[in-house]
């Protein structure tokens, strides 16, 4: 998917989100970040929208069979716990993307504040 598409795809989802304006979309390595007030609390990436997650929205996403933001670097496996991806049956629910929205922006830190799962868990690929 190229970076204007993934753009277009992450102000489709702002746009379902939050009224237009309120949810800027920056670019983000391969990707387009969901910013509102200075906070990064999604993205897109691939052609699928990532949030950011606590503790509870962590179960509800693995229940959904939902998987974390994962890269290839230096021939291992990253991954990163704090952003899953969306299960599609909220994407398909406009109130409930909105719902999830709101959830993942409580759940990102702002200036100042940093919470426990924001640690990368790191593994070996192969």
């Amino acid at each position: 998917m190229s970076s204007e598409a993934t753009r277009r795809l992450a102000l489709d989802f702002a746009s379902q989100i939050a009224p237009a304006g309120c949810i800027d979309i920056r670019r983000f390595f391969g990707g387009s970040a969901l910013v509102q007030n200075g906070a990064q609390f999604g993205f897109v990436m691939k052609g699928t929208l990532y949030l950011r997650v606590d503790e509870a929205m962590r179960a509800e996403f693995e229940a959904d069979g939902s998987e974390p933001f994962s890269y290839r670097a230096a021939g291992r496996e990253v991954t990163v716990r704090r952003y899953y991806a969306v299960p599609a049956h909220v994407v398909d629910d406009p109130a409930l993307l909105h719902s999830y929205a709101e959830r993942a922006l409580h759940a990102t830190p702002t200036s100042g504040h940093r919470l426990s799962d924001t640690i990368l868990a790191v593994s070996p690929f192969g």
